[in-house]
């Protein structure tokens, strides 16, 4: 199993075209790799040439909203987060983030409605990624 921690170069060549540098807490170096693993700060963001924006899980999750709502013609819709895990068999797992409108029935039962997801993914990373990629092209970040 291969676990991610942070965004691979074509991630980070999508999400620097999309979110502001700032919110990068990584880069790459010139050489497209991170130093020994871990993380440096870019001390200019005008080097942006030679060192590559990266995006640890951590700097990703704290993009995601909890919640946005849409409007429509004659109501409102809110939608909330929804991170799950699932565990196929022992050491495999997969991840999905979605956005639902939860509602409580009469009957004091739950259902979420009107999904928007990921699809199932092999790391959190990806399932994130795909995500803020979704929210941001459709104006809900």
């Amino acid at each position: 199993m291969n676990i991610k921690s942070y965004t691979d170069i074509e991630q980070s060549r999508k999400l620097a075209e999309i979110l502001p540098l700032e919110s990068a807490d990584m880069y790459y170096d010139g050489f497209g790799r991170l130093p020994q693993g871990y993380a440096y700060t870019l001390i200019s963001p005008n080097s942006f040439e030679y060192d590559k924006p990266c995006w640890s899980l951590a700097a990703l999750m704290n993009l995601l909203p909890s919640e946005f709502t849409e409007k429509g013609k004659y109501s409102e819709t809110t939608y909330k987060i929804d991170i799950r895990k699932y565990a196929l068999t022992e050491g495999v797992d997969l991840y999905q983030i979605a956005y639902g409108n939860y509602k409580f029935h009469e009957d004091g039962n739950s259902s979420w409605k009107d999904m928007i997801n990921t699809g199932e993914k092999e790391n959190l990373i990806d399932a994130v990624f795909q995500m803020i990629c979704w929210l941001k092209e459709n104006n809900k970040l």
